[in-house]
């Protein structure tokens, strides 16, 4: 998620932290620039508008260059540093980069020591994996590497490169990682809504969920999923509010960048919000080939849509 989409879902709250999209390390030390672009957050002390923590995510293969860049993203003020061993791109993979690494186990072991000898102590260095590239079997030679990883947490996303994210999500795979390593372990996959963590924590024994779908899907859930673990009812956010956030949204897009690639977000965020709100699919049939952001703002404002809730 971007940053406007992170202020946002973080502006309703539920969420401790946030990671940016990865930023490809492939060949030199990146500028400054690029990492404000990825994390403009890094100007507001990493922090969200509401104070959540933001951490800069790393792609990369280069143990070296991976930790000149970490060094770069600390001294800019970055939180955390997240690296991304996960990825399930093609054009990723080829470039050996994300999941690929997966099939080389002890050199993302590599990355992240490096990684981490190269910031403070005081600076969180955590990591995203699957179970494997093609196969489960290769989940035990991953942890055997990564148990000798001076990481802080580990995210694992419950399904390998080759499954993608075709369900279902193997969460009783993650145990076996909670037991094994010497750090915390986030379960990631298949989490849509807040009954949906209760079964993964069942199955995996983590007390600990990364959000990433399911959260632009329902813009509540990470506020949801809090009021279940605190005993209450959680209430799904009325399409009047999320039209608000839509409003919102479309305002902010074209304010941080150039006008004309406003529109397109939001016709992004429709297509994942009909899975729990009717409104949006309509809404979405009605404004598929819209391209003006005021001709979109309109569509947002008008009446008849808040009327459909």
């Amino acid at each position: 998620m971007d940053s406007i989409m992170r202020g946002l879902l973080t502006g309703i709250g539920g969420y401790e932290r946030c990671v940016t999209e990865f930023v490809r390390v492939s060949q030199t030390v990146l500028p400054k620039r690029v990492f404000y672009r990825y994390a403009p957050e890094l100007l507001s002390g990493g922090l969200t508008p509401s104070g959540v923590p933001v951490y800069v995510q790393l792609l990369g293969s280069d143990p070296a260059l991976m930790a000149a860049n970490a060094r770069r993203v600390a001294l800019l003020g970055a939180p955390g540093i997240d690296l991304n061993f996960g990825c399930p791109a093609k054009t990723v993979n080829r470039s050996r980069g994300g999941a690929a690494l997966l099939r080389t186990p002890d050199l993302i072991r590599s990355i992240c020591t490096a990684v981490r000898d190269s910031v403070p102590a005081s600076i969180p260095v955590t990591a995203k994996i699957r179970l494997g590239f093609d196969s489960e079997a290769e989940f035990g030679d991953i942890l055997c590497a990564l148990g000798q990883a001076p990481l802080t947490e580990l995210t694992i996303h419950a399904r390998t490169r080759r499954q993608g994210y075709r369900p279902p999500a193997h969460w009783h795979l993650l145990a076996e990682a909670r037991e094994s390593l010497p750090f915390p372990v986030i379960a990631n996959g298949e989490l849509w809504n807040p009954a949906d963590i209760m079964r993964c924590a069942s199955a995996s024994g983590c007390e600990a969920f990364m959000l990433a779908r399911g959260a632009l899907c329902r813009p509540d859930l990470g506020a949801a999923i809090q009021a279940l673990h605190h005993g209450a009812a959680p209430a799904l956010f009325k399409w009047e509010q999320v039209r608000q956030l839509l409003i919102e949204f479309l305002e902010q897009n074209r304010r941080q960048y150039n006008p004309r690639y406003a529109v397109n977000p939001v016709k992004q965020w429709l297509a994942y919000l009909k899975f729990y709100y009717p409104q949006a699919g309509a809404l979405f049939a009605g404004i598929k080939r819209v391209t003006d952001p005021d001709e979109m703002a309109t569509a947002l404002g008008a009446c008849h849509w808040a009327q459909a809730a």
